[in-house]
């Protein structure tokens, strides 16, 4: 689906919602960030090279800027009137604060009878910790997220990356996008309720079902699967790779590689559950034959095999991995005046209307007379 035609108004600031429309932007959608003076915080984090935060740039390409001073009767007025000629709003302020400005649901109902409205926050518009502020560690924290990772015994880790935020975007670019999908003329008002912490929950996949089936919890494995053996990372000769049997067919594969046959006739590895039983002594048989040879070895052998293997590598090696360029996941944006800005590229490839960058990151209210001459010249409704 090409979002071409649709007009989205972003109250966003910093991860969540500016990734939400980001996406969307992407997807084709005309995103209007409307910025207060100061503008978006994340302006000014991250490196700035040339004048520009490159983290801002990634988070807000294919958008247009709009200024306003939205405590002012003024300001105020002129966003009503571009939600009535709009077809999304997207906000990620803490819950409730959209309608302390005068713009509860049922005031944007009004405004406008077919708008679709995505609120993003740290735990929703109800229940008992809607009213409490909330960042990404906090819901990592909460969530069970961070308890999942890490060693049994030692303290939980939270993700490198604003995990969180990240799928909250993703999330809300869904729900939007399945609400555009249906016909203009049949839509009714839909307000969206995305938060962080029901994102992280929905993602604990085994570790959440294990323990609702059970009632214990998985034990924390570190860089081992909780559920498999020997899954997990192995060191070599010259260093490290992940080697993911998570079959018997694939494990069977796996000791073809290393010449290790006879591993097949212990009972103690007969089957994944007695692999489980015995998974530091599976470990071990298996680490002393990695040793003896390179990463690379082992990973052309493995994956000529049909065993899935890959190697440990830094942030710098995997957007300089050959598979990743040939995908074009890392793009030069040219940005007037700012020089031209390397940003990750776009993970949805299609046969037709792939997304693209028609717009670079904007200078805050760069479209400001642009977007409300367009809104003065439409009618009450798109």
């Amino acid at each position: 689906m090409r979002l071409n035609n649709t007009r989205i108004i972003d109250l966003t600031r910093i991860i969540a919602g500016p990734f939400c429309t980001q996406l969307l932007g992407d997807l084709g959608a005309d995103v209007i960030k409307v910025e207060t003076p100061a503008g978006d915080p994340m302006r000014a984090q991250g490196t700035i090279k040339d004048g520009m935060s490159w983290y801002f740039a990634s988070f807000n390409r294919n958008k247009r800027s709009v200024s306003l001073n939205m405590r002012t009767p003024q300001g105020l007025a002129v966003l009503r009137d571009m939600i009535a000629k709009s077809d999304v709003l997207v906000e990620n302020y803490k819950a409730g604060t959209l309608a302390k400005m005068g713009f509860s649901d049922d005031v944007l109902k009004d405004i406008n009878p077919r708008l679709i409205v995505c609120h993003i926050s740290g735990f929703g518009k109800d229940g008992p910790y809607s009213d409490r502020p909330a960042f990404d560690f906090v819901a990592q924290a909460m969530s069970g997220f961070m308890w999942t990772n890490g060693h049994d015994g030692e303290e939980p880790l939270r993700s490198g990356l604003p995990i969180s935020d990240l799928v909250a975007g993703l999330y809300g670019s869904l729900a939007v996008s399945a609400a555009l999908a249906v016909p203009k003329e049949q839509r009714q008002f839909k307000s969206i309720d995305i938060c962080l912490m029901d994102g992280l929950v929905s993602l604990l996949a085994y570790m959440g079902s294990e323990q609702l089936a059970t009632g214990s919890a998985l034990k924390r494995s570190g860089n081992d699967h909780p559920l498999v053996a020997p899954y997990g990372l192995y060191e070599t000769s010259d260093g490290h790779i992940a080697v993911a049997p998570s079959n018997e067919q694939i494990f069977s594969r796996l000791l073809d590689t290393l010449g290790r046959s006879d591993l097949r006739s212990d009972p103690r590895f007969a089957d994944n559950a007695a692999r489980m039983q015995h998974r530091q002594e599976i470990r071990s048989e298996l680490q002393r034959d990695f040793q003896k040879k390179t990463s690379a070895h082992w990973i052309e052998a493995l994956n000529a095999k049909g065993v899935p293997a890959g190697p440990v590598q830094t942030v710098q090696e995997a957007l300089d991995d050959p598979q990743v360029r040939h995908r074009d996941m890392i793009i030069d944006v040219p940005h007037p005046g700012h020089g031209t800005v390397q940003m990750l590229g776009f993970p949805i490839k299609q046969s037709i209307d792939t997304p693209l960058i028609r717009r670079p990151a904007p200078s805050i209210g760069q479209h400001t007379e642009e977007v409300l001459a367009e809104i003065t010249r439409t009618g009450t409704s798109r």
